[in-house]
């Protein structure tokens, strides 16, 4: 895989809740230096970030409900609307994987559907925060992901204190979801190394504040 071809599927994130405008405006300037496919931000720097990378193909993507998944789900369906009307064109929503934890899969799956619905069509990536799950529990919500109609699941949020993306968990996360639903890998992938393990796995987004790193490596 050649640079431009790896930039397509980086989703440049600038997340941290102490980031400046000015670092969001820096962050866009990343993902035009390098022609990343995505600018992944925090829903009051989408406007920004829209006006920033405008005139470029990156689409701005918006998370929500993050980092904990702990906000009501009728709250994450509202944010993601705001956030589309801001100008995001994809949506990374952080499943409340307290309730899955809790076996409360009722719950779990009807907040991934609110998301999806208030949508409305814009691709929705499940955040599963991998870190904090069992496998089986990997598994589950993979499928509960997958029957909400979401366009993705993704590992992590970045911010667990148990860590962020494996291969072994890209690996499962693309066998439970199976060919046609997407696999983005994201947290703690600063490497052209690791970017490469997450894609042998089966990832086809990678999440990335690295991305200058990861794409320099390249020729």
């Amino acid at each position: 895989m050649n640079r431009a071809e790896l930039a397509r599927l980086i989703d440049h994130s600038v997340l941290k809740p102490e980031a400046t405008a000015d670092e969001i405006v820096a962050g866009a300037q990343v993902v035009r230096t390098w022609n990343a496919g995505y600018y992944c931000v925090q829903p009051c720097w989408v406007p920004l970030a829209a006006s920033s990378v405008a005139g470029t193909q990156a689409l701005v993507i918006s998370v929500v409900g993050f980092p904990h998944g702990c906000d009501l789900p009728e709250v994450k369906a509202r944010a993601t609307e705001l956030a589309i009307a801001d100008g995001a064109r994809e949506i990374d929503t952080v499943m409340h994987f307290g309730a899955l934890r809790s076996g409360d899969t009722v719950a779990a799956a009807a907040d991934i559907a609110a998301v999806v619905r208030a949508a409305q069509g814009i691709p929705v990536k499940v955040i599963l925060e991998t870190a904090a799950l069992s496998d089986a529990q990997k598994r589950l919500a993979c499928r509960l992901a997958v029957d909400a109609g979401a366009a993705f699941v993704k590992t992590s949020t970045g911010f667990h204190p148990s860590g962020g993306a494996t291969a072994a968990d890209v690996r499962l996360m693309r066998e439970a979801v199976g060919p046609n639903v997407g696999v983005k890998a994201s947290g703690g992938i600063r490497t052209l190394a690791d970017a490469q393990a997450m894609l042998a796995a089966g990832a086809n987004r990678i999440g990335a504040s690295a991305t200058a790193a990861i794409l320099g490596a390249l020729p």
